[in-house]
């Protein structure tokens, strides 16, 4: 993992410390909430629908078990609503509509779908303090919200993967200490992300994103990113182009600096929907991309290329991101012969190795993530005690090293094969050793309308049902990999565009009602090439929801071909066969008749 250096270290305590006495102004008059608001949400603290949210930066997913320990301190000792606030909050949920919903809990993080970490309930007058905690082991809210470059994120299995070509973390990070309050860059059109990775397969969904970076030799054997730029979710989903098919490495920051150069100087500022640079690049491709050559190249003659990453600086950084000294040594109690799996695990135990655990670069290291998906729990929600488990288990299995996935889980990056065993029955006492990873029970969910002032529906109340009917091991297996992603509204924090089915929450006369998509793929293999989902037919209620899930399931199994995955076998019979199944399943439950369709 990147150290803090003392300059690092210096900047964001100075950081906290400014931040402390924006708030002590706020508190005493000084600063109106007009003033105050651009104050914090450069700090990560958001206004929502019931109380203030933090998001803390998780900087391409990485976390130390010290990490892990001080976001559950943060999670027990100050996500704590009172209880009128907590009680009024469910009493108007429960308003909204006729689905019992999930009780609102408190006491947890959230991991995002874009690797951070989020607390729904911590007070405004406690912010400070909550700074001060995650400074202290080199963390910050810095650049998680507002129209600026935000939290950079990579492939969970960086620097580990079997099929990674070169470790994007070096670059990440540079990216991001370039990044970090940048003057010309703090009040874009509107928020910019970025997503890199080094290896074959797409697991960053780099093409999703307004600038997405893939690190690959050419067949010079130099290397060099093939550079994205104009991805989006959102209202208008759209796939990034390739806008460089080859940049040296050492380039990177200057050929960004005039991407975001050029989008600063002609994205809308004066519609919201039509600010991201998607729009733009979408309007103006080859003009956009006449612009940004025009701009890196007066970089160079002008400016002299001034954040050229020099060999000095990357190996710097690089060996930040070397195999843990641990690993290295191959310690004793790792050469031992590995415990036999005990008769009445060894069922339980194949499937959880099948579906959690991934391999690694190095042949005797396996990659495992632990699943927070389970029935009562939010997809993502993590409690103090299970922050606290997963931090004891990191210690003890990975190096103190955890890695947060898109898909709202936790990645051990470091397990000696040999210690897969006595894992498992680490994660089984703890709960994260659902054998669940990428399937239909694995789902990924943003906070939705529980939370959000911006969502239209809840996600929770539906990934719980979801969670709740989809509970028999052998079925989920039989069913196979299906990605299946919610979002509460079209802003799309849940990425229901990429889910191979996708579940958006929409408003009809103040009720709350869902779009189904399918087909989508966030451009890893399983999918193919990123697309976004296709609506089925007109919203459904929260009632419905469910059931057509099912039928389309049930449709996929009886149409399946050998192993063919949910994906394939749409892809190959055709979206209308999937439609009408769905709208089927919607006449059916209104006239209580079967249809056939």
């Amino acid at each position: 993992m990147y150290q803090y250096t003392p300059f690092d270290r210096e900047f964001i305590r100075d950081r906290a410390l400014q931040f402390r006495d924006q708030l002590t102004r706020f508190e005493s008059g000084k600063l109106s909430e007009d003033e105050f608001k651009p104050l914090r949400l450069q700090n990560g603290w958001y206004i929502q629908r019931y109380a203030p949210m933090l998001r803390v930066a998780v900087p391409y997913g990485e976390l130390s078990s010290a990490q892990l320990r001080v976001l559950g301190v943060i999670a027990r000792d100050y996500d704590n609503p009172t209880p009128e606030l907590l009680s009024g909050a469910q009493a108007k949920q429960d308003q909204i509509s006729a689905t019992p919903a999930p009780k609102l809990v408190k006491g947890v993080a959230h991991f995002t779908t874009r690797q951070n970490v989020q607390y729904n309930w911590i007070p405004l007058d406690k912010s400070a303090d909550v700074m001060d905690l995650l400074a202290s082991v080199d963390m910050h809210g810095i650049q998680t919200s507002g129209n600026c470059i935000r939290n950079i994120t990579s492939d969970e299995r960086a620097g580990i993967a079997h099929d990674e070509i070169a470790d994007p973390r070096p670059y990440a990070e540079i990216l991001r200490q370039w990044s970090t309050l940048h003057p010309e860059f703090a009040y874009l059109p509107r928020k910019f992300k970025i997503a890199v990775t080094g290896a074959k397969e797409d697991r960053a969904a780099t093409a999703w994103h307004d600038v997405g970076l893939h690190l690959y030799k050419n067949q010079q054997g130099e290397l060099g990113f093939r550079v994205l730029v104009g991805g989006g979710m959102g209202r208008t989903p759209l796939i990034a182009p390739v806008l460089r098919e080859f940049l040296p490495a050492h380039e990177i920051i200057n050929y960004i600096e005039a991407v975001v150069r050029v989008f600063n100087r002609w994205g809308r500022r004066d519609n919201i929907y039509k600010a991201r640079i998607k729009i733009l690049v979408k309007a103006e491709q080859a003009r956009f991309t006449s612009e940004v050559d025009a701009e890196f190249e007066r970089i160079h003659k002008e400016d002299k290329a001034p954040h050229t990453i020099t060999t000095r600086e990357l190996e710097r950084v690089r060996a930040m991101f070397e195999v843990p000294q641990a690993v290295k040594n191959s310690s004793s109690a790792r050469n031992k012969e590995p415990l036999s799996v005990s008769p009445e695990h060894q069922g339980a135990y194949a499937r959880w190795t099948a579906q959690n655990v991934a391999p690694h670069r190095l042949g005797n290291y396996r990659i495992v993530t632990l699943s927070f998906k389970r029935p009562g729990q939010a997809p993502g929600d993590a409690t103090a005690k299970q922050l606290d488990e997963a931090a004891k288990i990191s210690d003890e299995f990975s190096c103190s090293e955890v890695r947060v996935t898109h898909a709202q889980n936790l990645v051990l990056p470091w397990v000696h094969e040999n210690d897969l065993y006595p894992l498992w029955l680490a994660a089984k006492q703890a709960g994260f050793a659902q054998p669940n990873i990428g399937l239909i029970s694995d789902m990924i969910a943003c906070p939705g309308g529980d939370y959000c002032a911006l969502a239209n529906a809840r996600s929770i109340p539906v990934a719980d049902s979801i969670t709740q009917r989809f509970t028999d091991l052998d079925e989920i297996l039989d069913i196979g990999p299906v990605d299946l992603h919610i979002s509460g509204c079209i802003n799309s924090c849940g990425h229901h565009h990429s889910g191979h089915i996708g579940v958006l929450g929409v408003d009809k006369d103040g009720k709350e009602w869902y779009q189904i998509t399918l087909g989508g793929s966030d451009g890893s293999e399983l999918g193919g090439s990123p697309t976004p989902g296709r609506v089925v037919g007109p919203s459904f209620s929260s009632e419905e929801v469910v059931g057509v899930i099912e039928e389309v399931l049930a449709h996929y199994t009886t149409q399946r071909q050998a192993k063919e995955s949910f994906i394939h076998t749409l892809k190959r019979v055709g979206f209308d066969s999937f439609k009408v199944v769905a709208n089927a399943a919607r006449l059916e439950r209104k006239t209580g008749e079967p249809v056939n369709p």
